[in-house]
């Protein structure tokens, strides 16, 4: 019998108040995103102490912590569950980038386990060098068992369940809105921005998250006006336009008065969806005379994506068995 293991792939967040520095100064270590020539460390020390003073009390007003380990450990429950009803034999792990469980302890407890498969599975649908290709780059600097028992999942933007997962939520989100204006919802697709050089540079994430949103609104049949906007801006340098914020002004300016906000890179809520859509976000609407704002919630504990996950995960275990 083969024994076999899943490991989820996620950013991590800061679990206490207290956590919020030593998190960002991982974040800002990963020369996957910074690419600094000399004293990263020096680097990621100062920028850390800096912005842990400016976010500590956003965190404090969505509860004190991320909810993302709570979300990200909710979903790996649920796989387990799910893909032991169809493999006996297997395992589901979390691995954090940025906070506890660091993804350096995991690949060295895992080397130790002897599995005969592990299939590397983010929790990021779309590929970017910054999250995906982050994770697994640390993974190969910490893994010291046999490469070839490695199965990378890049990607599953397009993938069908995980579509479906997203118009589950957006289906949820507008009985939110009142019915007589549900017809004039403008749908708001907000990614996680990234420079634009990485686009220059090949990155296939931008592409990857145009794509997810033209599927969702096709299997939509395209009944409402729709955009896609970048948020979470970081530094100097130019991002992804148009940003959601901008955005959001605008349609305000067009007397667009409906306005249904859709996490599209996130599959769980955390600090981007919680104080930077929801409470940042919500105060431009308000200016803007926005009357109706709604932000959608995160796939989180849904059914729907777990599927997905299942789906994924077993496709890779199944194939080519050792």
């Amino acid at each position: 019998m083969l024994k076999q293991a899943v490991i989820l792939f996620n950013l991590g967040g800061p679990d206490t108040l207290e956590a919020i520095e030593p998190f960002l100064f991982n974040l800002f270590c990963d020369t996957d995103i910074f690419k600094i020539p000399v004293g990263q460390k020096l680097f990621a020390k100062l920028v850390s102490r800096l912005r842990a003073r400016k976010v500590r009390e956003k965190y404090r007003q969505i509860g004190g912590k991320s909810p993302i380990n709570k979300w990200t450990e909710i979903q790996r429950s649920m796989l387990q569950n799910e893909l032991q009803k169809k493999v006996s034999d297997v395992e589901v792990y979390t691995a954090m980038r940025y906070w506890n469980p660091l993804i350096r302890n995991v690949a060295n407890k895992i080397s130790d386990e002897n599995f005969d498969k592990i299939v590397l599975l983010p929790l990021y649908p779309h590929y970017s060098i910054t999250t995906t290709g982050s994770s697994f780059n640390e993974w190969k600097r910490f893994y010291k068992g046999d490469m070839d028992r490695l199965q990378f999942v890049s990607d599953y933007f397009d993938n069908h369940t995980y579509i479906s997962a997203l118009n589950d939520r957006i289906n949820e989100a507008v009985l939110r809105f009142p019915e007589q204006v549900r017809s004039d919802i403008q749908m708001i697709f907000s990614a996680h921005g990234t420079p634009e050089r990485l686009v220059k540079e090949g990155d296939p994430y931008s592409g990857q998250i145009k794509k997810t949103v033209e599927i969702v609104m096709a299997d939509r049949n395209f009944l409402h006006d729709y955009h896609l906007c970048f948020q979470s801006k970081v530094g100097p340098v130019k991002w992804l336009e148009p940003s959601t914020d901008k955005m959001i002004e605008e349609l305000g300016r067009k007397n667009k008065k409906h306005l249904l906000i859709i996490p599209i890179s996130f599959v769980s809520d955390h600090i981007e969806t919680l104080h930077e859509l929801d409470i940042e976000y919500r105060d431009i609407a308000c200016r803007a005379n926005i009357e109706n704002f709604i932000v959608m919630t995160g796939l989180n504990d849904s059914r729907l994506f777990c599927a997905a996950l299942k789906e994924i995960a077993l496709k890779e275990l199944q194939e080519n068995n050792i």
